[in-house]
């Protein structure tokens, strides 16, 4: 038994209303936007087997980052929107349908089949990656996820933050960590 604590629910009205207001200002658009591509899908996976675990908070956490993204991208398409409301609808049932209806839907939702994912397109494509010269961070740059060494490691001294770090210095060391940093250090 836990106590039962009043202060949720207004993090949970929140979250709700966020997702109801987007409704009222849906863009233009076909389908899934290909920068939104690998967060739908990760979150139609994700979800999907979070229900079948009984982790609905893991669970309702993918929905919230889904929404950050979609918001962060000016609003969500109708079929992104579509998404939304068929992932949410085991938590909020009543809620998803009344909005279902909205969006010209005769069907319940309830009997609409579940989202399929698509496993290769759950990968991001461009990951950010931080450039360090001598252990302190310069800049931030977006790179292809398959990146190689020597690629990730040259666009990185294109950076002009770096480029004036190592200014007149000899290069001692290039580090790539895959995915994650380029370390440059310099001696002089």
């Amino acid at each position: 038994a836990a106590p039962w604590n009043t202060s949720s629910i207004k993090g949970c009205k929140r979250f709700l209303d966020k997702i109801w207001s987007m409704s009222e200002k849906l863009i233009d658009g076909e389908g899934v936007r290909p920068e939104l591509e690998a967060v739908a899908n990760r979150t139609i996976k994700k979800v999907g087997e979070d229900i079948d675990a009984l982790k609905a908070n893991t669970a309702i956490a993918q929905l919230m980052i889904y929404v950050n993204a979609l918001s962060d991208k000016g609003g969500a398409t109708k079929a992104e929107y579509e998404i939304l409301l068929q992932l949410l609808n085991p938590f909020a049932p009543h809620m998803t349908e009344e909005l279902w209806q909205q969006l010209g839907h005769t069907e319940q939702l309830a009997y609409y089949p579940w989202p399929v994912y698509d496993e290769a397109k759950c990968v991001e494509q461009t990951i950010e990656i931080a450039v360090q010269v001598n252990g302190k961070v310069k800049a931030r740059i977006m790179v292809p996820a398959a990146i190689e060494s020597a690629d990730a490691i040259a666009r990185a001294k294109q950076e002009p933050a770096v480029a004036e770090a190592m200014a007149g210095k000899t290069v001692a060391k290039e580090i790539y960590v895959k995915g994650k940093l380029v370390n440059i250090a310099v001696k002089g």
